[in-house]
């Protein structure tokens, strides 16, 4: 009975939690081959490149092996007689195991087996309302919790005023302590709030309100609530702030950067830092969990503080990536108008990640979730005025995958943006929503290009880092596109291309006869070394034109060259295979 037991409850949380994958086989009488196929239960498709490993059960020696095929489909040779295993293995998924339990001769047939196990290969308890330290499911949304996250918030609000009061006691506007804020704040705010558009500083609003908002986001996503619950729960936060959280007027646009990019930030985190959680697809090490909680913070903290109730971790569904971290030193040229008669020179060392994730193209990966596809991007410089020269982020909110022919793969729909860049001289950054698509042709056997192409339009912020007035950067409704490209040579080498425009217009701003347009090209060729260490070239060019009523034009350029040490992700440069194997 207690073995019945441990085999019941070991089925249960594999039918409930994690990624699963699943193995069937049937042997064939010709030539004692067995085929069959490997499955993620969660979304019933095939596993493309899964390991098959048949062993002879008797001597445990190794008989033979293969790989999935595109559909996740298998057929390996065995000798004539014997008693063997099937095992499929795969990167962040459990392992599986089939044993037949009959002799396989050429004319048996194997009866279909399935066996299921969790990702991580740790058996949390399965959801059950009765037990608080029993595991919610991200498959059936059992477990997740509305109410934690809703106490958390306000209470990360609450620190956070805390802090502001002890660090900056003596900030005033109008008289009035900025943080010195009480119930009679909320409520003035809530019923006499005169919103508008404030005055802090560009990197306060523009960088360190969307990361505060991407807290509200985590904690919402690391309780199991999903990415839309998440996004209310973020501006909800992002307005209990504004009316609670200073006794300034309420702003417009620290409600968009906070709610809505925020919830941008917050997610492309949180999938990293599941993705860290994930790794080979053992139980989490103690470097994993610190990784994803550096990444995510309320990630870590939900799971620290709750046990096994918030350990299950979010199924990434195994999609597609490409990632890269490039260390270097960049040389900057940049001219500050259009009348000087030579450009200023700096040299200062850099540091850049990127990751792409859900490439297009991948066999049995959908794009059923926010987020299912995303490109974040990060690079620092060494310059204590200005650390960050960019957080950029682009994510699949709606859509669907779509094909031509057998080289071409692409996803398409509505696109969900946060942009921060900061050159040293000027600045822009937007929260965005777009149409565009994201897709890989397959140009011959082992080139393929890569790459996005989008237009919407944003709320964004952009201005010299020279103060005119009361505040050194203006905000408008504002168009913007992007077309990026990425040339995949085999896999040796990688040309780099992406090109940005932003044309910021006075409507919803505080300059409304002002204009701005600023264009953005990034350009890089990398060329791998020895197994994933790689050098690479980078050239960044970046044009701002301004025309306000109440000052003079204003035309700003800056160009970066950059060395780099480039090292790149377990999938080198990218490029998703869905070719049979004629085409290899």
């Amino acid at each position: 009975m207690k073995r019945a037991g441990k085999i019941f409850k070991s089925l249960f949380v594999a039918l409930h939690v994690g990624i699963i994958i699943s193995i069937s086989s049937v042997a064939f009488a010709q030539g004692g081959k067995i085929s069959g196929s490997v499955k993620d239960h969660s979304t019933n498709q095939g596993i493309q490149w899964a390991l098959i490993t048949a062993k002879d059960v008797t001597t445990g020696q190794v008989a033979a092996t293969g790989l999935t095929d595109a559909s996740g489909n298998y057929e390996v040779t065995v000798p004539a007689k014997g008693n063997y295993s099937l095992e499929a293995s795969k990167r962040g998924y459990g392992y599986s195991k089939v044993i037949a339990p009959d002799l396989i001769e050429l004319s048996d047939t194997i009866p279909n087996k399935t066996v299921n196990l969790s990702l991580g290969g740790e058996e949390w308890l399965a959801y059950n309302p009765d037990v608080p330290e029993s595991a919610m499911s991200w498959e059936t949304g059992a477990g997740k919790s509305y109410l934690i996250p809703a106490l958390e918030i306000p209470a990360f609000l609450l620190l956070l005023n805390g802090f502001d009061r002890l660090a900056y006691p003596n900030l005033e506007e109008n008289g009035v302590k900025v943080y010195d804020t009480n119930l009679s704040t909320f409520r003035d705010h809530v019923f006499n709030g005169n919103w508008g558009v404030d005055t802090d500083a560009f990197n306060i609003n523009q960088f360190a309100h969307p990361y505060q908002g991407s807290m509200y986001h985590g904690f919402a996503r690391s309780a199991g609530l999903n990415f839309w619950e998440s996004f209310l729960y973020d501006n909800v936060g992002s307005f209990l702030w504004e009316t609670g959280g200073e006794t300034t007027n309420p702003s417009i646009n620290d409600q968009f950067a906070s709610g809505i990019g925020g919830s941008f930030f917050g997610e492309a985190l949180f999938r990293m830092a599941s993705l860290v959680l994930e790794g080979d697809g053992g139980k989490p090490g103690f470097w994993q969990e610190l990784g994803a909680a550096i990444i995510s913070p309320p990630t870590g903290i939900n799971r620290l503080a709750f046990g096994n109730r918030f350990k299950p971790i979010f199924p990434s569904h195994n999609p597609a990536t490409f990632s890269r971290v490039q260390l270097g030193v960049s040389m900057k040229s940049d001219v500050n108008d259009q009348y000087a008669i030579s450009p200023t020179v700096r040299t200062e060392p850099t540091a850049d990640f990127t990751m792409a994730y859900g490439l297009p193209g991948k066999p049995g990966y959908s794009y059923t979730r926010p987020f299912d596809y995303f490109h974040f991007e990060f690079i620092t410089l060494g310059n204590a005025d200005n650390p960050f020269d960019d957080v950029m982020i682009r994510g699949l909110l709606l859509g669907k995958d779509y094909e031509a022919g057998n080289s071409y793969r692409g996803i398409w729909g509505l696109y969900g943006g946060y942009d921060y860049i900061s050159p040293h001289i000027f600045r822009v950054s937007s929260t965005s929503v777009s149409l565009g698509t994201t897709y890989q042709w397959w140009l011959s056997r082992t080139v393929a290009l890569q790459g996005s192409i989008l237009g919407g339009v944003g709320y964004a912020a952009a201005g010299n880092v020279t103060q005119v007035g009361e505040r050194d950067y203006h905000y408008g409704v504002a168009p913007q596109g992007l077309v990026g490209l990425r040339l995949i040579l085999g896999d040796r080498a990688m040309l780099d291309l992406t090109g940005r425009a932003y044309h910021l217009t006075g409507m919803g701003g505080a300059d409304p006869g002002g204009r701005e347009t600023i264009e953005r090209l990034n350009m890089g060729f990398t060329v791998r070394v020895y197994g994933r260490h790689a050098l690479g070239l980078n050239y960044i060019a970046s044009v701002r034109d301004a025309q306000y009523p109440d000052r003079a034009d204003s035309h700003q350029s800056i160009g970066t060259i950059s060395i780099v040490y480039t090292f790149l992700g377990k999938a080198r440069f990218g490029a998703v295979e869905w070719r049979g194997a004629d085409y290899l």
